[in-house]
């Protein structure tokens, strides 16, 4: 995660370097960036390698050379601000010419005094090479041709004793240089420190005018970038103290530099991070989050973040030296950034458990929660391993559950695996918490609560709760009352929120899951076999069904159903009737009936088993009515629905009217949009409460 912010660090050091270069530029001049067309570059070879000839023939004291040489550096630096030529003017000679006029001209005896453009020059080459360097493929070009030696020559050019806007510009121009020239060149970086440009560079942080003192910084800022021996002669040319006390300066530009230049220090190194820490930089740094740059707040967030990862201990006095506050409002920051970082140093603070409830108490919760539906995949990120860590609270679960946290971290589109994969942990995370003193807290919350909040608690314990606590929570603690509330609310989404976190709740009770396998039948018995099916032999009743005959047997018919037994030993007229008539039932479902009660099994297609259950019922056959209920549910679809629980109904088939039930919740947001859809609902809301409480009365007394 470092990393990818430094990265996108090198991107912003990279534009503020250019930001400060074209401050040269008139407000009225436009510079054009399209490419040149062929006539435009033709031009413009003339052009560079006119300026070129005049740099060329210009090395001397004489004013009048001086002069010349001045204005050649002028016109490079101002075609070299349009980065599309930048190309045109390498080609054309001018880095070599550039690079001479880094140095004075020799003095000798007859050079007039003052000295003709003393400075300007050479401020003007170190302008315009730093604008050619900004194009990486001409930075070792540059200093292949000698320019690092010069420049940190110019780094110096003070020592003397002498002060002036020229010396003070050019020195600024040199650092600049220094700055596009290493800039993402791990080589000219080691290149620059064997050169002995860092000694200088950190001297200059002392120095009186501002804007050197912000150049020396930028220029330190990229060489220590990923580069351990320059992190290390940094250290050693005693940086630390003077960044320290340019951190707490007023001008945002100063500690903007100031807080980089140790962000990239103590990037992934531990040792430099306590020598940071010790000299003092935390409450300096903890400040900048305050400050009006974005850009400050933005490092200090980081830097923070970095400083938390050493140990627990840190993590602790950077939250007791007030980080929290300042970081939790960057999170509502209009700045993309801004809160990508702030949400990075709260995730740092919240693998700590102290800090844990204190980021959430501080309103944390809430302005992280909402970074989830970014579309900035480092940020959304960065959000969830925030929550990871407040999740690890046993004081922040209720406080999850008060802000609709559960709910949008379940419904949460993340955009990268790492992301999914941390909110599927935050949330596997609440759910251990959730036993014991966190539970007893949740059930008196859901009693003595407003209601939206009671509800809130409800769907949040369908989907988390252990399977142990569903009889104390949703029977005893009312918790299904809630949930079953939702069906009824005018809101599409509390009702579809209400018929989800049910179907969790079935889905979690194994008697609750819907039909998967045929039942075997209810009462163990003796059958008398496939081979006396319709068979005329030992047979002593008669069916007539649609005219044909079948043969029965009273012995069999007796065992297998009340209904029979009604039929033969009661008071009806078939008690002794040889041929009895069957007329409203056709044969192949009267054959089906007979198979079952002569074998125990039957196979049954989906375009009989609705007439079979009638027979079954009407039988009493409990064994084939639930085997036709089975066959029936297979087939339940949304266009059929309601007239699959309408026909569970009629015939007080409870397993089929239990698998419509579980239909409807599992796929209530495409039923939602179909008509009859409400009264359908309406209408099963008391045989929906009637499920849940024999299942979850089952299951439980099923476990003790």
């Amino acid at each position: 995660m470092e990393f990818q912010r430094r990265q996108g660090h090198c991107l912003s050091e990279r534009k503020g370097q250019k930001r400060k270069l074209d401050e040269e530029l008139p407000e009225d001049r436009q510079i054009s960036s399209a490419p040149p067309t062929a006539d435009e570059r033709a031009a413009l070879l003339v052009e560079v390698a006119n300026q070129v000839t005049v740099l060329e023939s210009t090395f001397t004291w004489n004013e009048a050379d001086r002069a010349a040489a001045k204005r050649a550096t002028h016109a490079l630096a101002d075609l070299a601000k349009n980065e599309e030529v930048v190309n045109v003017i390498v080609e054309g000679g001018a880095i070599p010419a550039l690079i001479k006029h880094l140095q004075a001209p020799p003095v000798t005896d007859c050079v007039q005094k003052p000295l003709p453009f003393e400075h300007e020059v050479e401020k003007g080459s170190a302008f315009a090479l730093g604008l050619l360097a900004v194009k990486p493929e001409h930075q070792q070009l540059i200093v292949d041709g000698g320019a690092l030696t010069h420049l940190v020559d110019l780094l110096k050019r003070h020592n003397n004793g002498l002060t002036s806007r020229a010396i003070n510009s050019l020195i600024r121009r040199a650092a600049d240089a220094v700055t596009n020239l290493a800039h993402e060149n791990s080589n000219i970086k080691t290149h620059v420190r064997m050169e002995g440009g860092i000694p200088p560079l950190v001297h200059l942080l002392e120095f009186a005018d501002t804007k050197v003192q912000r150049a020396a910084a930028g220029a330190l800022r990229t060489l220590a970038f990923k580069n351990d021996e320059n992190k290390i002669q940094i250290v050693e040319c005693d940086a630390l103290p003077t960044l320290i006390l340019m951190l707490r300066s007023e001008d945002a530009a100063i500690h903007y530099e100031a807080v980089g230049v140790i962000g990239n220090l103590v990037h992934s190194s531990p040792n430099i991070k306590k020598e940071v820490l010790f000299a003092g930089a935390l409450q300096p740094v903890i400040g900048l989050l305050s400050s009006r740059c974005p850009e400050s707040q933005r490092e200090a967030a980081l830097l923070l973040g970095q400083f938390a990862a050493t140990d627990s201990d840190c993590k602790v006095h950077i939250v007791q030296r007030g980080a929290v506050r300042p970081l939790i409002e960057m999170l509502s920051s209009p700045d993309v950034q801004l809160r990508e970082m702030s949400a990075f140093a709260l995730g740092r603070l919240a693998q700590d458990t102290h800090n844990q409830a204190g980021i959430a108490h501080n309103g944390g919760l809430v302005p992280l929660l909402k970074l989830l539906d970014s579309k900035n995949g480092s940020l959304q990120h960065n959000a969830a391993f925030a929550l990871y860590g407040l999740a690890e609270n046993e004081d922040n679960v209720s406080d999850f559950i008060r802000v609709g946290g559960v709910q949008r971290l379940q419904e949460g589109e993340f955009i990268v695996q790492a992301t999914k994969d941390c909110v599927a942990k935050t949330l596997k995370r609440l759910e251990e918490k959730i036993h014991g003193r966190v539970l007893n807290h949740l059930l008196y919350l859901m009693r003595v609560s407003e209601r939206g909040f009671q509800r809130r608690i409800a769907l949040v314990l369908a989907h988390l709760c252990p399977a142990d606590d569903q009889r104390r929570i949703f029977i005893e603690h009312h918790g299904l009352e809630l949930l079953i509330s939702l069906l009824s609310s005018s809101s599409s989404k509390q009702q579809l929120d209400g018929a989800v976190a049910l179907c969790k709740l079935a889905n979690k009770a194994s008697a609750l899951s819907p039909v998967d396998a045929a039942p075997p039948s209810p009462t163990p018995q003796v059958y008398l076999g496939e081979q006396y099916v319709n068979n005329a032999t030992l047979s002593d009743v008669t069916f007539l069904v649609e005219g044909k005959r079948f043969y029965a047997h009273r012995i069999c018919l007796l065992a297998s159903s009340d209904a029979f037994r009604a039929m033969f030993d009661g008071g009806y007229r078939e008690k002794d009737a040889r041929d009895i008539e069957i007329p409203n039932i056709r044969w192949e479902v009267f054959e089906l009936m007979m198979r079952f009660i002569y074998t125990g099994s039957v196979d049954i297609t989906p375009d009989i088993a609705q007439d079979l259950l009638r027979a079954a019922d009407q039988y009493l056959l409990d064994g084939l009515k639930r085997l036709c209920e089975y066959t029936i549910a297979q087939d339940i679809l949304l266009e059929n629905v309601s007239s699959m629980y309408e026909l569970s109904e009629a015939f007080n088939a409870l397993s089929l009217r239990h698998a419509c039930i579980l239909f409807i919740l599992e796929h209530f947001d495409k039923l939602s949009a179909r008509p009859g859809h409400s009264l359908l609902i309406q209408r099963i809301i008391p045989e929906i409460r009637n499920y849940f409480v024999k299942a979850l009365t089952n299951v439980n007394s099923h476990r003790l």
